[in-house]
């Protein structure tokens, strides 16, 4: 006969039950998600309840707490005599090209940039050591606040060597993006650049510029982009809203 179950062991099983549905939820929420963000439901409507806990195998309970999850994510919500909609729109940026906001996201309208700041500073230790300057130099400093479409979508702070920026100043900033205009000015297509993509807590000044909840999660790719010769160009700390773009690319695994 089994052994029965004492006291103590009732709530731990219960809680191994809960842990179970909650690990089950995460992973529904996980597919669906990419879904959603394919575009892989027509209209943007979401099927009723019974079919996506038929189409997935899984409990209702389940379906219900996975739509939870991504209700909180502020990727669905509940429309009255409707039912589950999608209402946030990620727009892909691919990690596998080397390119600028507005070039990765013309097909999903246009990019356009506040200026907020623009001119020689003198750089920090690390920002001369990476862009490969004598500490101390003076660098060009830009920050600008990215929309798309009207909403504020990134906060771009970047620092060139002067012999270089400063023939920026004088172009176009609010309407093009820096890689275009480097190119133009050197005659010659950038080369290569290397990436870190993390997440950060927003600070309360990038809270408030880019409209985000202060404290929320936002994602930081830091750049350094290199000219063809392999000189660095272009030191970029970008803190992009993560509800507002999705990050893909793919990679091949070398022998």
């Amino acid at each position: 006969m089994p052994a029965e179950r004492t006291p103590a062991a009732l709530p731990i099983a219960a809680a191994r039950r809960r842990r179970l549905r909650a690990d089950q939820a995460r992973q529904l929420a996980d597919l669906l998600r990419h879904q959603i963000l394919a575009g892989g439901f027509a209209r943007g409507v979401l099927p009723l309840e019974d079919t996506l806990a038929a189409d997935y195998r899984a409990s209702r309970n389940t379906v219900r707490q996975a739509l939870d999850l991504l209700r909180s994510e502020q990727l669905v919500r509940r429309q009255p005599g409707v039912g589950t909609v999608v209402v946030c729109e990620k727009y892909p940026h691919g990690l596998d090209r080397l390119q600028g906001l507005a070039e990765v996201l013309h097909e999903h309208g246009r990019v356009t940039n506040q200026v907020r700041t623009v001119g020689p500073v003198t750089a920090s230790g690390p920002v001369a050591h990476r862009l490969g300057l004598p500490e101390h130099s003076d660098v060009l400093c830009i920050e600008r606040l990215r929309h798309l479409n009207g909403l504020p979508l990134s906060l771009d702070l970047s620092y060139l060597p002067m012999d270089v920026g400063g023939e920026l100043l004088g172009c176009d900033l609010e309407n093009n993006d820096i890689f275009r205009l480097l190119e133009s000015l050197t005659g010659a297509p950038l080369g290569h650049a290397e990436i870190t993509l993390e997440a950060v807590t927003a600070d309360a000044h990038s809270a408030a510029v880019l409209q985000a909840p202060r404290g929320s999660a936002v994602l930081m790719l830091e750049r350094l982009t290199h000219l063809p010769d392999g000189r660095p160009v272009d030191l970029e700390f970008i803190r992009i809203r993560g509800d507002r773009i999705t990050m893909s690319g793919v990679l091949h695994r070398s022998v």
